[in-house]
């Protein structure tokens, strides 16, 4: 989330809560779960602005830092929380990332942070520059730190220096003469994996699930081209759900997009399957602002069309009938290569007459 710095009175108590290194007294902290470090002049109307979008599109919790508005030299208040409280930092390394002292003590700060907490992740991105050049094997950040180390002192410098090269260690994102859209599409998907928000529940302590997993993994053709359709079907209550929740989880960071719907015969059965197909597109394309007319066949041809591109992953959970089927997901050509559709149902005889699939009994 963006914080609002148009107003003076904003931007003045936005660099009152740096200078002083307060907590915000009195003001319920927002948690979020990605932080955007980045020059502003560099990528903030391009590239950090697309990508704050589609994370926030998907449902991500994102703050975006904009150094310029930052005033004096401590990291507090609003901006020190932020930092520490999001499971991933994202430093993009632009060209004139090293000339901003308030993007290297970010950097820095989150550096000590992590090595004292498990769970934190940095994801660097290259933008314009080769790991080489934050690695300070080449003049680029090299020159931007001499003329810190003028203003600052050498301490501060040979930490930042020591951050820059640790972090330009870690496997990131390299854009540097690619397109941005499939790379930011890309690198929100990792996000979503990260932070687990395509994972499903699972019950503790399951045992003896893991050869059934294996089993189910063998018969989707893991690598495969193919567009699969896998059924897993018995009796109720004997842990299809689980069986499908856990494989999705396994697998969902192998697709460009992942949806799980839950009970379709008792939404079907409630006249609930546009509702399923909004949910279905929102959660593949990961935009819940999409327009979706109410119409059953107006959605199935946008799910044609909007996903015969894409390698997908769906689970269709408790279908009993055909007719659900063919409005979420009837034919292979719907879905681009690689896409694999697992449906749980308690009776195979539905799609028996209509199609020879892959099966396994749970």
């Amino acid at each position: 989330m963006e914080r609002n710095r148009d107003s003076p009175d904003a931007a003045a108590t936005a660099s009152d809560c740096v200078d002083r290194g307060d907590p915000l007294s009195g003001a319920e902290f927002e948690v979020f779960e990605v932080f955007l470090s980045f020059r502003g002049t560099d990528t903030r109307l391009g590239f950090t602005d697309c990508l704050y979008h589609s994370m926030v599109g998907a449902g991500i919790r994102v703050f975006r830092d904009d150094e310029e508005i930052r005033k004096g030299e401590k990291i507090g208040g609003e901006l020190l929380r932020a930092i520490e409280s999001s499971k991933i930092f994202v430093p993009i390394f632009s060209r004139n990332y090293a000339s901003s002292a308030w993007c290297l003590r970010e950097l820095k700060h989150r550096v000590e942070y992590s090595a004292k907490a498990n769970d934190k992740v940095i994801l660097p991105i290259f933008y314009d520059v080769d790991p080489d050049d934050v690695k300070l094997k080449t003049p680029l950040y090299v020159d931007a730190l001499k003329q810190h180390e003028e203003k600052f002192g050498r301490d501060d410098v040979r930490e930042w220096e020591e951050a820059l090269t640790e972090v330009a260690r870690i496997k990131g994102w390299g854009l540097k003469n690619r397109g941005h859209g499939e790379i930011i599409n890309a690198i929100r998907d990792d996000v979503l994996t990260k932070l687990k928000k395509r994972m499903r529940n699972l019950p503790d302590h399951l045992v003896g699930i893991h050869d059934h997993v294996e089993a189910i993994m063998d018969l989707l053709n893991k690598g495969s081209p193919d567009v699969c359709y896998l059924v897993i079907h018995g009796m109720g209550g004997i842990g299809k759900t689980t069986l499908a929740s856990a494989v999705f989880n396994q697998i969902s960071n192998q697709f460009q997009g992942c949806s799980f719907l839950s009970d379709v015969r008792e939404s079907m059965q409630s006249g609930k399957i546009i509702k399923l197909q909004k949910q279905l597109l929102s959660e593949i394309l990961q935009d819940n602002s999409l327009g979706i007319p109410d119409s059953i066949d107006a959605g199935i041809s946008i799910i044609r069309e909007r996903f015969r591109d894409k390698k997908v992953l769906i689970v269709l959970d408790d279908v009993n009938k055909w007719d659900q089927l063919s409005k979420l997901a009837e034919k292979s050509n719907w879905f681009g290569l690689g896409s694999k559709i697992i449906i749980t149902t308690r009776d195979i005889n539905f799609c028996r007459s209509k199609r020879r699939r892959k099966r396994v009994v749970a």
